[in-house]
């Protein structure tokens, strides 16, 4: 079975991203070290400086739901929801070809 890739994109509201940066930071930090995670990237488009995207592989849907009932996603959500402009975006991808 292949690994799971998912894509996040999270948007700061206008003079939230420093907050939301942290957040985010700390929270990419703490995902890292789960045992599901095979990789997690946290970038910021330089296109628009409040547009997060996370760039994440997992082995499995399991491993994911698990992540999604952490602490530390509970924390990095208190912490950046109310300085974001919309909810998460979470995409989970499925190869085309």
């Amino acid at each position: 079975m292949s690994d799971l890739n998912v894509v996040a994109l999270l948007t700061a509201k206008p003079g939230s991203e420093d907050v939301v940066s942290g957040a985010l930071t700390k929270l990419a930090a703490a995902t890292r070290e789960e045992e599901g995670c095979v990789s997690y990237e946290l970038l910021v488009s330089q296109a628009d400086p409040s547009t997060f995207i996370t760039i994440e592989r997992w082995r499995s849907q399991d491993d994911l739901d698990a992540h999604m009932q952490t602490p530390h996603i509970a924390e990095a959500l208190a912490a950046a929801g109310p300085h974001l402009a919309a909810a998460p975006a979470i995409h989970p991808l499925a190869p085309v070809a």
